[in-house]
């Protein structure tokens, strides 16, 4: 295409936006607050995902070894594991460390439990973690059957519950986002159907004259594209300032390691990027399916 061309091109779609007025105004407020809410959503949606991802990389499989095994029998175990493709690491805790850990565990009330150095009753063990977090009950299970393995414990109902509610959260919030976008780009499709429907005798004489399908389409994919930027802008300016405050307001109140909020720098930038490139994706969509289903060429 040459440039004189996109240049006219461009020009025509920047006079439809002007020429359009209310119905100009009323697309981009439409998009400007879909933008918002899907912005909203990805800004909760990835952090609850870090999150969710924190907790199921913090799973770990407790492998209490018989009470009789020997050296040999914990070396052939943990062989065992060393041969198992699906683990990730794994540790050794001594039933020394396992009172020890215990007994700090319960601070005070755990004094008591040191009577027991001299006659220690818990198990040697081994701390797992899977590969891969959804494989945790398997590999639990491929464990079991190891020789001088007295029991494995990896709180399967907990872990099963986290799982489950990390992928239906997951589901819900892409099937929210892809509804809203949905919602935008009928928006936005509608006000390019008006102007099209009011340029109808024009296009027919551009028809007439020997204009492309393409050269006719080209002002509104511009139209359309404008329509998407403009409705970003203001989304961007809210995410972009609303993280920046949440976050430097409550990353240091967050009482629990597993709950980290994204880091500001890049992340609310890269949302920034991602709110633009949707909006322009909205505005170009809803403009090409405008024009294929009310353009008579």
């Amino acid at each position: 295409m040459k440039f004189r061309t996109l240049t006219r091109h461009m020009r025509e779609g920047v006079k439809n936006v002007w020429r359009n007025g209310w119905m100009t105004v009323s697309s981009v407020g439409a998009v400007t607050t879909t933008l918002l809410l899907v912005g909203v959503f990805l800004a909760v949606m990835l952090n609850l995902n870090e999150v969710a991802e924190n907790v199921e990389e913090d799973v770990e499989i407790k492998v209490l070894l018989d009470v009789s095994a020997g050296q040999e029998e914990i070396d052939t175990v943990e062989q065992n594991l060393e041969d198992m493709p699906d683990i990730g690491t794994y540790e050794y805790s001594s039933k020394e460390e396992e009172l020890k850990s215990l007994v700090d565990s319960l601070g005070d009330q755990g004094q008591a439990f040191e009577l027991f150095e001299q006659s220690n009753p818990l198990n040697d063990a081994f701390v797992v973690k899977p590969e891969e977090p959804e494989d945790t009950a398997q590999v639990a299970e491929d464990i079991k059957q190891l020789d001088h393995v007295d029991k494995v414990n990896y709180g399967e109902e907990l872990v099963e519950r986290i799982f489950t509610f990390n992928e239906y959260a997951r589901n819900i919030g892409l099937a929210l986002i892809i509804g809203l976008v949905f919602t935008a780009i009928f928006l936005i499709s509608n006000t390019i159907k008006i102007t099209i429907i009011a340029r109808q005798k024009e296009i027919g004489i551009m028809k007439l004259v020997g204009a492309t399908n393409m050269f006719i389409r080209w002002p509104f994919f511009v139209e359309g594209l404008i329509l998407g930027i403009l409705g970003s802008i203001i989304p961007i300016a809210a995410i972009v300032s609303g993280y920046y405050y949440l976050y430097y307001n409550l990353r240091d109140r967050i009482q629990f390691d597993f709950i980290q909020l994204l880091p500001f720098n890049p992340f609310a930038w890269q949302l920034a990027g991602l709110v633009l490139a949707i909006g322009a994706f909205i505005g170009v969509w809803g403009s090409v399916m405008s024009v294929r289903k009310f353009l008579k060429v």
